[in-house]
């Protein structure tokens, strides 16, 4: 680690979460929980901090690219595209398939997507509901890979296409899968168990390691897989998600927030902190 203490990119959000970095930029959800029209929206912010809305009034919960470069995004129980003139189209209706709010999203180069569903209307940790890992073909059709998962809150494609891996937040661990050919999910498998932690929001680095946030722990954490404890870096607010970018991918960005609790709360807590870190970003996000 080459610097342990936070760099603050901006301030002012909500509930940032699900970063992607691209094209030189921070993608990133602000989920408006806790504001009466909760409605949410979709971020473009640089290194500098300057942000601009890149999709606006939607309730935002996860981002991905489709092949042609369109912008795919997680809303309720749907995948979203935003096409060339900015208007939304509806990509795949998942209502069908799931047990709550759809959450998070990884997309193979391909076009293939994977998205799971989380209960979070309890607060800041996932409710004990088994949900649904959902993959999602080019085409828009849709079925459940498994429908026991312990909360599936992030993931993440490994740079050979063979694996996706799984944070379970309820499960306190990472979750692999190999990928078929067909998109399919076999050989499900724990990548590393992590007790006492609630991962969320995970990236991989160029080692093979995981950096997630752990929504109750205030904190980072990077982790071999087999659940060797690497680093840690600390946050002064809850971390909710994760991702590795920059010019040199070495970026840490960590997504962070508060939750409302008495009278005089600030109803945008939320912040982007950044760490440099020695191990650069890959895979999928």
């Amino acid at each position: 680690m080459r610097k342990t203490y936070p760099r603050l990119v901006l301030d002012g959000l909500v509930f940032p979460e699900g970063p992607r970095w691209r094209d030189g930029r921070l993608w990133l959800c602000d989920f408006e929980l806790w504001l009466p029209d909760r409605r949410g929206c979709v971020l473009v912010v640089d290194e500098a901090g300057s942000a601009r809305t890149a999709v606006d009034q939607v309730p935002a919960r996860g981002l991905g690219w489709l092949p042609d470069g369109r912008l795919l995004v997680v809303a309720g129980r749907s995948l979203l595209a935003v096409e060339a003139d900015g208007s939304l189209s509806e990509h795949a209706d998942l209502s069908g398939l799931t047990s709550h709010t759809c959450n998070e999203l990884v997309i193979d180069p391909s076009g293939r997507a994977y998205t799971g569903t989380v209960d979070t209307e309890g607060g800041a940790i996932p409710g004990p509901t088994l949900t649904e890992l959902i993959v999602v073909q080019p085409d828009g059709r849709a079925e459940v890979a498994d429908a026991a998962m312990r909360v599936p809150n992030g993931f993440m494609i490994t740079p050979d296409g063979g694996t996706l891996i799984v944070a379970e937040s309820r499960g306190q661990c990472l979750t692999a899968f190999t990928i078929a050919g067909d998109g399919g999910l076999v050989d499900k498998r724990v990548w590393a168990e992590v007790p006492g932690m609630v991962p969320d929001g995970p990236c991989l680095d160029q080692e093979g390691c995981v950096w997630f946030a752990d929504a109750i722990g205030n904190a980072c954490v990077l982790v071999a897989e087999g659940g060797k404890l690497k680093e840690r870096v600390e946050t002064d607010q809850g971390a909710y998600a994760c991702t590795l970018g920059g010019v040199d991918g070495r970026t840490l960005f960590v997504m962070t927030s508060t939750f409302p609790s008495g009278d005089s709360f600030d109803p945008r807590p939320g912040r982007i902190v950044a760490y440099e870190v020695d191990v650069p970003g890959a895979g999928t996000p």
